[in-house]
């Protein structure tokens, strides 16, 4: 009996391509990894790509071969079509623990040589002294506040305090704020990715797909050769967006914010109904009219079987995944920059915007730089209106991190369970907290019998309201 063997195909070894030969190869070759492996090189894998994935369309082989891409000086804009592939780990710069110079911004390509170039700039600068200057005032607040904890270093004092005073004040960075963010994807998903900048709509967006591609195909010459501009998203995006559909209401109703407006009201009982179903023999239509004949007591009983002993850190099974929940939201940028990490949602973001209004934490009225911060505000409002005259899209990047914007988002119980967790943790930001909470509350409202086992703190989104903002 052959001997179980688990060993690396070492990428310090063998390139990406070749790797990805050596596992496809597996499907009809009897010898081993390492003898399949041994007998490639780089030019038999271009081959051997070439003819099957490119030529019969195996695109799966090419997940086989994983890149670490670091992306250095992007704007926020573009970091958003960056990390919108699913499949993909994102680690990005962060607003909450660094700071940004007077410098680190992106002019969008499209301004080169208009007229709104130089205010762009004028406003851009603007904001980005005024988040200089608001720093030192809610500093020297939160240190009137929080004095050093027994045993507490400086080291882990200045970072406490400093994740405190940053998370308020990074309201007033722009869109156009640089940050760098490292990705690691597979092949595959790296076309894909290229192909959609290269389809964006943004100058931006479409020179750094053009990098991207260059940097990937000397590590994976075949497998990215061949990603282009999409046509059907450049055509579809284009006639969607100029399609008339009259003035309607965008005004942010204070009641709509975050709104569910659709779930499966047998949601629960699906997911008990799975849970049985994976470990009996019946079909799924007897095993959820089963569950609808019981009490609710008995109902009970057996949500308590299949959660009860979950931990703070186990994921909840997979057959939560048949209960699912759509919502409205409205949120500030900064809030949304930390949901759009949640990947295993389905999300639709609306272009930014300053015309949702903007939100005021209350740290910085108290630390009396409330008028300077309002006075940049009303500043972005005024340039995102005339760029927005000349392209929306490039309005975008004026708007500050604490204007407001629509997204919708779709996902199941289980990521319910992810989301709602992670993001009224403690460490979370208090804009996101404010979203989860308010989210949780609404999801309990439907179904109580599963979400009860959620682990919340106890913050309701009322909370987070009064002590954390002025204005929302």
């Amino acid at each position: 009996m052959p001997e179980r063997d688990i060993y690396l195909l070492s990428a310090r070894a063998l390139s990406p391509e070749t790797i990805a030969v050596a596992f496809a190869k597996t499907s009809r070759a009897p010898e081993s990894f390492r003898e399949i492996a041994a007998e490639l090189s780089d030019e038999k894998s271009a081959q051997f790509h070439e003819k099957w994935v490119v030529g019969y369309g195996h695109a799966s082989v090419a997940e086989h071969a994983v890149l670490h891409i670091a992306f250095e000086n992007v704007s926020r804009v573009a970091i958003e079509t960056i990390e919108s592939s699913r499949l993909a780990s994102y680690t990005e710069k962060s607003t909450r623990y660094q700071k940004w110079g007077q410098d680190d911004f992106t002019i969008p390509p499209e301004l080169e040589g208009h007229p709104l170039r130089d205010e762009f700039i004028q406003t851009v600068r603007l904001l980005f002294s005024t988040y200089a200057e608001s720093l030192d005032p809610v500093k020297d607040l939160i240190l009137g506040r929080s004095p050093h904890r027994e045993n507490e270093s400086d080291e882990a004092y200045d970072r406490r305090i400093r994740s405190q005073y940053v998370d308020s004040c990074r309201f007033i960075l722009p869109a156009a704020a640089n940050a760098n963010v490292g990705v690691t994807a597979n092949a595959r998903v790296i076309e894909m990715m290229i192909r959609k900048m290269l389809s964006h709509r943004l100058g931006e967006v479409r020179q750094i797909g053009e990098k991207t591609k260059e940097v990937a195909k000397s590590e994976t010459p075949t497998l990215v050769k061949y990603a282009d501009v999409v046509p059907y998203l450049v055509e579809t995006f284009k006639e969607i967006g100029e399609l008339e559909i009259g003035n309607l209401d965008i005004v942010n109703r204070q009641s709509d914010w975050c709104k569910l407006i659709d779930c499966d009201k047998n949601g629960e009982k699906k997911v008990l109904a799975a849970a049985l179903y994976r470990f009996n023999e019946m079909p799924f239509t007897d095993a959820f009219a089963y569950v609808k004949s019981l009490k609710k007591k008995e109902r009970a009983a057996l949500a308590d079987t299949i959660l009860v002993k979950l931990g703070r850190f186990d994921v909840p099974m997979r057959e939560l995944e048949y209960c699912n929940y759509t919502f409205d939201l409205v949120m500030d940028q900064g809030a949304y920059a930390e949901f759009k990490r949640h990947r295993m949602m389905t999300q639709t973001p609306q272009r930014l915007s300053t015309r949702l209004g903007y939100t005021i934490p209350r740290l910085v009225t108290e630390s009396g730089f409330g008028s300077r911060y309002e006075a940049a505000m009303e500043s972005a409002i005024k340039t995102y209106e005339k760029l927005y005259v000349f392209n929306p899209d490039v309005a975008q990047y004026i708007v500050p991190n604490g204007f407001n914007r629509r997204v919708l988002a779709q996902f199941n119980l289980r990521e319910a369970f992810a989301f709602c967790q992670l993001r009224t943790a403690a460490n979370a930001h208090y804009s996101i907290r404010r979203v989860a909470q308010k989210m949780h509350e609404e999801i309990s409202r439907v179904h109580p019998l599963l979400t009860k086992y959620m682990k919340l703190r106890d913050e309701p989104w009322q909370q987070v309201e009064e002590n954390y903002f002025t204005k929302i």
